[in-house]
């Protein structure tokens, strides 16, 4: 059993999430690794322990369900040994917003907003007691973007930046590190199961480049980390910009442009 802390990686079976395990595994991190596919899993753990040696658990669940979500979330609150949270699953679906049905609209929030955030829950009032840990949702350029017209797929993911960005403020002081990480396009099934080819896009990233920049923003503790972007003063001006609005939020009276009249 490793020393270091142990690594929880949902959506584990594949694509960025197999890929952090590979990561974490090759730092010397024992591992927990939850996905729906318990055959990758299983692939994935052997070679895992046979390569590096590290300790692999492995729990089977669709994190759209109740029961299968309960479970993860009992782990992470009475396993004192995991100190990451790697909050990786998520889901994608094609077409216009009047396009897409409610059902699968629910199940996209579920996924990608419920479930989230229910193991940040469930795993951060320990982290804080114990004054360490640290928790990385995996967001998305596209939370930033409703040029590209993925309208509720994009919601999801900005809800993944403010959360993170609301957790990094109030949990920090407390010694818990919060990283929002935010990929582009990727090379991994994401897009298969949304009925898109990948290869059609003009730009994609591979999973082990975007998970390595990510790993390097963490072990900078940055906040967020935008792999794809060139310039990392845009994203710092992006974050002036709209904290210097918060002063002016707090007004008794509407501002002068909406008392009067067009």
């Amino acid at each position: 059993m490793s020393s270091k802390p142990a690594v929880l990686v949902t959506g584990a079976s594949s694509g960025i999430g197999a890929v952090y395990a590979d990561r974490f595994a090759k730092r010397g991190h024992d591992l927990v690794l939850v996905a729906r596919d318990l055959g990758r899993l299983e692939t994935l753990a052997e070679r895992l322990r046979r390569e590096t040696g590290v300790a692999v658990d492995l729990i089977q669940a669709d994190l759209t369900r109740i029961a299968d979500i309960t479970r993860v979330e009992s782990r992470l609150r009475d396993d004192s040994r995991i100190g990451v949270l790697v909050n990786n699953a998520g889901a994608a679906i094609l077409g216009g917003f009047v396009e897409q049905g409610p059902e699968q609209l629910a199940d996209l929030v579920s996924l990608n907003v419920t479930a989230l955030t229910r193991l940040a829950s469930a795993v951060a009032p320990r982290f804080a007691k114990a004054g360490d840990g640290a928790i990385i949702n995996i967001g998305s350029v596209v939370g930033l973007a409703p040029e590209f017209g993925m309208t509720v797929y994009g919601a999801t993911k900005a809800f993944v930046l403010y959360l993170s960005q609301g957790l990094h403020g109030e949990l920090s002081p407390k010694g818990v590190y919060v990283q929002a990480v935010l990929p582009a396009a990727t090379r991994t099934e994401i897009w298969e199961r949304s009925g898109l080819d990948v290869n059609t896009l003009p730009a994609v990233m591979e999973t082990g480049d975007l998970v390595d920049a990510a790993l390097v923003g963490f072990d900078r503790r940055e906040a967020v980390t935008i792999p794809p972007l060139p310039d990392a003063g845009q994203w710092n001006t992006y974050e002036t910009a709209r904290a210097a609005m918060v002063p002016n939020f707090g007004q008794v009276h509407p501002a002068e442009r909406y008392r009067t009249a067009a």
